[in-house]
This record gives C-alpha cells, sequence and structure tokens, in this order.
C-alpha cells in the first residue's frame, strides 16, 4: 500500500469515527475480509442478546411500586397466562383478565396511569416510575387513579383499565420494542375517553425513546404529557385532534 493509500485510509477511518459520536447507528464499521471486524461483529451479538433478554426477562411490579412511595398502586394480568401465550397472542394482551378488573377503584378520576411492561421490561424498570412522579407534579388539578401496574400488557390494555375505573383519560406507560441500539426505550401513550375494542392508534398521542441520556429526558417528557393532557380536557380529544406544539418556536 502507496503512501497515499494509507493516508487516505486514516482519513476514512478518522472521518467514520468523528461521525459515529454523533449517532447510535452503526455507520463505517469497515471490513475484516469479506467480513465485519471481530470488534464489531461482537457488539451486534452483545445487542442482540440484551434486546432478547429485555423481551423476555419477567416484569417486577414490586420493584417499580418501590419506586412510587406515597403513591398508591394496583396490580393486573392481561388474559395473557404467560410470556409465550403474550408474544404469540397479542390480542390477549389487551384484554384485562376478569378475576383483576374486579379489584380495581373505581372512582371519578380524571387519569389513570398503567405501567405496563409490554416489549421491555428493563425500560419500565428502569424509566416509568420517574416520568409518573415528574408527571404528577405539573398536573395538580388533575384526580389522579392509582396507578396500575399490568402485566404482559399491550397498548390498549390500558383502554380496558380506564373504562373498569372510570377514568377520563388514560396514560400507558410500556417498554418499547428493543432494537438493536436501544433495549430501554420507555414510551408513553396518552388516550382521552378510550373505549375498549373501539380505540385506534389514530386516536392516541405517543411519546417515544424516553430513556436519557441518550433519549427523551424525565422532565421533557412529563412537560409534554402534562401538556398534551390540559389540551386533551380543553378539546376533549387526542390522537389526530390533539397536535403537540410544545416544540414549535415562537415568530
Amino acid at each position: 500500500m502507496t503512501d497515499s493509500q494509507v493516508q487516505s485510509v486514516t482519513g476514512d477511518l478518522a472521518l467514520w469515527s468523528a461521525l459515529r459520536r454523533h449517532t447510535q447507528a452503526r455507520i463505517g464499521l469497515g471490513r475484516s475480509g469479506s467480513g465485519l471486524p471481530t470488534r464489531h461483529r461482537l457488539e451486534l451479538q452483545s445487542a442482540h442478546a440484551a434486546a432478547r433478554d429485555a423481551v423476555h426477562s419477567p416484569f417486577d411490579p414490586e420493584a417499580v411500586a418501590a419506586q412510587l412511595p406515597g403513591m398508591p398502586t394496583v396490580r393486573v394480568r392481561s388474559a395473557a397466562p404467560d410470556r409465550l401465550t403474550y408474544l404469540q397472542r397479542p390480542d390477549l394482551g389487551r384484554r384485562l383478565d376478569a378475576t383483576d378488573r374486579a379489584h380495581l377503584p373505581v372512582g371519578e378520576w380524571d387519569v389513570v396511569f398503567v405501567i405496563a411492561d409490554g416489549l421491555s421490561s428493563r425500560a419500565v424498570h428502569e424509566h416509568a416510575a420517574a416520568v409518573v412522579r415528574e408527571t404528577v407534579v405539573r398536573v395538580p388539578t388533575f384526580r389522579i387513579a392509582p396507578v396500575v401496574l399490568a402485566e404482559q400488557a399491550r397498548v390498549a390494555l390500558g383502554d380496558d383499565i380506564a373504562a373498569a375505573v372510570g377514568a377520563a383519560m388514560v396514560i400507558v406507560l410500556i417498554g418499547e420494542r428493543p432494537g438493536m441500539s436501544a433495549a430501554d426505550s420507555l414510551g408513553a401513550y396518552l388516550t382521552y375517553q378510550p373505549r375498549p375494542g373501539a380505540t385506534t392508534d389514530a386516536d392516541r398521542n405517543c411519546l417515544s425513546n424516553i430513556r436519557p441520556p441518550l433519549g427523551l429526558s424525565y422532565e421533557g417528557a412529563a412537560g409534554k404529557l402534562a401538556g398534551l393532557m390540559g389540551r386533551a380536557r380543553e378539546l376533549g380529544a387526542t390522537g389526530v385532534g390533539l397536535k403537540d406544539e410544545s416544540d414549535v418556536l415562537s415568530a
């Protein structure tokens, strides 16, 4: 290899190294023969293992409840009896277990927070309680139901829970599907007047990638949720009828 070729390769490596500092995407990894360099291949295998662990690790509702001092909680399950069934039958994860429904507190609530394992219990364990705490202090006029800790749950399970407790709106904090660069991403779904079996994704507002420091911060997520909750109560709508304008710059 000539000196000019060595300088070109060195320059390329420096460029890709600088770019990689600004993204979690796997870019400019290079090659070793016809495959990836060993280091990057091992990193990829590690990320895949972390994603699988996030999906299959059991939900620990007691650990989440311990992060919510002074806030009452109640545990529920979906109609999916175990993790394998949950993964194979998404429809069962959207329906509340009939026995658990009877234990839910009924009242005239403005909102109920549902912390659901979803597809990453790790995300829920690490981030969900902090988002609830930060959001609650921003909505002092809202009547808040006991926090529901839901196992084997999909987003739509929140519709069933809100209807059962009598809440006007529901916020579901749920572990998002893990990817190869993030296994701990938390999503938040706000729905006004949810109707079990009839509410669609178009009726919800979603915040995704809540996972500081690489994603949305707890304070940022709570501020957006509090703003959306206030507007939802004014308009009587969420989803396509409610636009998040918190990042719009004033002229």
